[in-house]
């Protein structure tokens, strides 16, 4: 039902096009995620070869191994990679028998990834504010102290580990951008799909609002004003 192939070269076809018409680099999540390692290199080395500079992967049903197998091939190719989360539902929000995002989170930062979605805090897949910016920071801090209220049970030196990125994504407008301005901070990536898409005017002028109403809040924010 996905050739993938042919959504690669159309994706590659609007990235290049939209690089030209904006002179800023631009990219798309090209899902990478296989059935066998084998098949998730392919896909991997074809979106290498068309130039483009990320690629997906979602790294619960893919499996730790492979991910990382995927993340040193990206790393050594120059390729940024996106890490989904799909599934995880099923096993972090059981609360019987589950395992916490948090734990995922760190398993993935140990795995390998430049950004993994992690919730919103506000939005379709809001979770608890303190909870979310406890694991956000276990993602891409250095170094995070033990703090119980924020589900830090003990003190975490990553040593040298590279951080991660965390993913806004869900449910999330322009409406919402203030708090997540103040939520999330400049580290961070912030991924617009329904709310860019349901623009009254369209899909450009949604991706207009967003930026400027990011630039509009980030301004407001060094400005010493209350988001």
């Amino acid at each position: 039902f996905m050739r993938w192939r042919d959504r690669f070269l159309f994706c590659a076809e609007a990235i290049y096009k939209s690089q030209a018409e904006t002179g800023e680099i631009k990219g798309h999540y090209l899902n990478a995620t296989a059935g066998t390692c084998e098949e998730m290199m392919k896909r991997a080395v074809f979106a290498r070869e068309l130039g483009v500079p990320i690629v997906m992967h979602d790294y619960l049903t893919g499996g730790f191994t492979a991910n990382t197998s995927l993340a040193h091939y990206c790393r050594d190719n120059g390729l940024l990679l996106h890490i989904h989360r799909a599934m995880h539902a099923v096993i972090d929000r059981q609360k019987n028998h589950g395992i916490h995002f948090r734990v995922l989170a760190k398993a993935l930062r140990m795995s390998g990834g430049d950004h993994i979605h992690s919730g919103t805090v506000v939005g379709k897949l809001e979770g608890e504010r303190d909870i979310t910016l406890g694991f956000v920071d276990l993602l891409r801090d250095d170094f995070i102290e033990k703090d119980r209220s924020r589900g830090i049970y003990f003190t975490q030196d990553w040593v040298s580990l590279p951080g991660v990125l965390p993913v806004a994504s869900g449910g999330i407008h322009v409406w919402h951008m203030p708090a997540l301005t103040e939520i999330f901070g400049d580290d961070s990536v912030l991924q617009f799909g329904g709310g860019t898409l349901g623009h009254p005017w369209g899909n450009a002028p949604g991706a207009v609002a967003n930026r400027v109403a990011l630039e509009a809040c980030v301004q407001a924010r060094n400005e010493g004003r209350d988001l």
